[in-house]
């Protein structure tokens, strides 16, 4: 019987995640306890897969605030939805299925209010979800399973509250807008830096000239 603790030495394999949150504003503050909004934290698979074929659990640590501020999720959706009037940080503590592989833990600010051109746009709730992946390096022989055999979520469709691929070309496009704008910049310093060093060089020139022309004429005054 093959050891399932054993680790594959050279295989990666990555787990692209979601994580994030949205929040809606109730429009005025609660009279009972001043809360404006309705938020819900999440954490979700990038692709249309269950993660609970290699999750365990997922601890949400909120504000010490809320009543029993660790929230754990045994299964999908792995999401705690909350009310409240103030931004903070959430822990998201993700467990494996295979103890051999150790906790992954990230750091999510709560974002409730939205910006003017939101409102302007007349949206009606906020999103602020983010992409990042798991990367599971020299798996256990069990781990590799589980990452491996996983089934769809839902049928049809899957999709994010962000276009993260449309996001993704955006990116791509401003770095290259970036790295030309560097290149003009750098190629205009070093003709500057090469236009000084001529005149830089000219003027020495014309220094050596003037002292030549003192040692063989001494009335030449300076």
């Amino acid at each position: 019987m093959a050891d399932g603790g054993q680790r594959i030495k050279g295989l990666t394999i990555i787990k692209p995640i979601v994580y994030g949150n949205v929040a809606r504003y109730f429009g005025k503050k609660r009279e009972e306890d001043g809360h404006t909004h309705q938020w819900t934290v999440y954490l979700k698979p990038y692709r249309n897969e269950d993660m609970s074929a290699y999750v365990k659990k997922v601890h949400f640590k909120l504000h010490e605030s809320y009543p029993n501020p660790n929230r754990v999720v045994l299964k999908p959706p792995y999401e705690v939805t909350e009310t409240g009037w103030g931004e903070f940080e959430i822990i998201i503590k993700i467990y494996f299925n295979d103890h051999n592989e150790r906790p992954v833990t990230i750091y999510h600010l709560l974002k409730l209010f939205q910006s003017e051109t939101d409102i302007m746009l007349g949206k009606k709730s906020l999103v602020a979800e983010f992409y990042d992946e798991l990367v599971f390096q020299d798996p256990t022989s069990s781990m590799q399973q589980m990452l491996s055999n996983v089934r769809p979520i839902c049928v049809g469709t899957y999709k994010h509250e962000t276009d993260f691929e449309e996001k993704k070309e955006r990116t791509l496009n401003n770095i290259l807008l970036a790295k030309n704008k560097i290149r003009y910049e750098i190629s205009e310093l070093n003709d500057r830096l090469k236009a000084s060093k001529e005149a830089n060089a000219k003027l020495k020139a014309e220094i050596a000239k003037l002292e030549a022309e003192e040692k063989t004429d001494p009335d030449v005054v300076l």
